[in-house]
């Protein structure tokens, strides 16, 4: 195939990726169970965390009264490396650094069309020269948020979404995609990338073939047993598990170039059941797990569905856009951006258990656009609320939280609309919330990185 345009192209990638009222609004009549044993209240839905209403606190951002950001990682600007600041800020995580700094790694969402030369950082060390899409690097002062240092740590791929922190110090990244050489690209995209916290500078990096080809968005490691879960972002979406063969464990680093098997959940006794509509909140429904033959399909964009396909024949479910994915407490939760009777996004929580496989429950669905709409990457809080971050397109977006007794508040907004918000993510001693906010170059505002800080302590946060 000849070289798309960018407006081909991109309209060719939407394509296959899938793409106020403030009050109370009722959920269920009587009082239900999470399968954590945790009380899920039928209770009124906007609150405000025990932070009250967001205010100015600055020209990029509206915040709770008390609290105040700093700006960093502006796109375009010069980094440390030489090289300027990727756009499309998309996920990310921090971790702790041995000399007491902190380790942000930032995924960029860029999709331009294949061409030599589109690369972020050195073509030489590039996974795909043709691919415009990585990850960038910072490290943090933790009390004055300054950047130290920042670099490219990732380069070659595309469209590099969400993707999630490993229990032994890496950023897995994924490439939410599903294009090769038949696209004018080098090599093949929709995998998993490997980024270690230890990562001074950008080095080559192949992709985890064993995680699974298809429309990656984020992945969850389970500490205890090192198995990884993997949502894909497309409205036939599956959530998947990888057994590693060598797996993470006290004292020893997850291997997953080992290899391993490639699974699809589905809801035991309910072959092929579909998440998307008419569930209900607080029902836990037991989970069966599907062996995927193939994880790495070396098919054309038509045939994207090649993993989820072999999975719904063996009778796995069916979710619409899972995005966000965030281990926490024994269990993993998943968002399904669309899902839902109206659309507006489903919070789903997946625990294992010993002696089956686990259960799979929902804890949220929106019934209003005023109180959450399109929640797309997540984080799981110091004290236990799900921190969002809205995709909405077309209205204002916002970080919210969600408490543990089901209630949305807001935490955060930008000045301006139609701003893609992403990233979430807390520093390793909780003071700290960065998260993004995506450029738009039609109308050429640039993303850039928050670090929010204030009296998390007064609040569900």
């Amino acid at each position: 195939m000849s070289h798309l345009s960018r407006r081909e192209f991109v309209f060719r990638s939407t394509a296959l990726a899938g793409r106020a009222i403030v009050g109370f609004v009722a959920l269920d009549a009587v009082m239900t169970r999470s399968a954590s044993g945790t009380t899920v209240r039928p209770t009124a839905l906007l609150g405000d965390g025990g932070y009250g209403p967001l205010r100015k606190a600055g020209p990029e951002l509206e915040l709770p009264e008390g609290f105040s950001y700093t700006v960093i990682g502006v796109e375009g600007s010069p980094m440390t490396d030489g090289n300027p600041t990727p756009g499309r800020h998309d996920g990310m995580c921090a971790f702790p650094l041995p000399n007491g700094n902190i380790r942000l790694i930032r995924n960029h969402e860029l999709e331009d069309p294949p061409r030599v030369g589109v690369t972020i950082g050195s073509p030489n060390v590039a996974y795909d020269r043709g691919a415009a899409a990585g990850c960038t690097s910072l490290e943090i002062q933790p009390e004055t948020r300054e950047v130290i240092r920042d670099f490219v740590s990732l380069n070659g791929t595309f469209r590099n979404c969400a993707g999630g922190p490993t229990p032994w110090g890496s950023w897995l990244s994924c490439e939410e995609a599903f294009f090769g050489p038949e696209s004018g690209f080098a090599e093949y995209h929709g995998y998993v990338f490997e980024v270690p916290v230890t990562r001074e500078e950008l080095a080559y990096t192949e992709p985890i073939i064993a995680l699974g080809r298809f429309v990656h968005e984020a992945v969850a490691v389970d500490p205890s047993t090192g198995i990884v879960y993997q949502t894909e972002d497309h409205f036939k979406a599956g959530f998947y598990r990888f057994l590693p063969n060598e797996p993470y464990g006290p004292g020893k680093a997850g291997d997953l170039r080992a290899g391993g098997s490639l699974q699809m959940l589905g809801i035991r006794d309910r072959s092929k059941y579909d998440t998307a509509k008419r569930q209900r909140r607080g029902r836990s429904l037991p989970v069966t797990w599907v062996d995927i033959a193939e994880p790495n399909p070396l098919v054309t964009p038509a045939e994207f569905s090649a993993v989820f396909d072999q999975g719904t024949y063996g009778g796995g479910a069916r979710f619409s856009r899972l995005e966000g994915c965030f281990y926490h407490d024994g269990a993993v939760y998943f968002v399904a951006t669309d899902g839902g009777d109206r659309e507006l996004g489903q919070i789903w929580e997946y625990r294992p258990s010993d002696s089956d496989d686990g259960t799979l429950t929902l804890i949220f669905e929106s019934r209003s656009k005023g109180t959450l709409k399109r929640p797309d990457n997540i984080c799981v809080s110091p004290r236990g609320a799900i921190v969002m971050c809205e995709d909405a397109n077309e209205r204002r977006q916002y970080v919210r939280g969600l408490t543990q007794d089901g209630k949305v508040f807001d935490i955060a907004a930008p000045a301006e609309n139609d701003r893609e918000l992403a990233g979430a993510t807390f520093s390793p001693d909780g003071q700290t919330l960065f998260f993004n906010i995506q450029g738009n170059r039609e109308k050429k505002h640039a993303g850039m990185t928050f670090a929010v800080w204030g009296p998390w302590e007064r609040g569900a946060i």
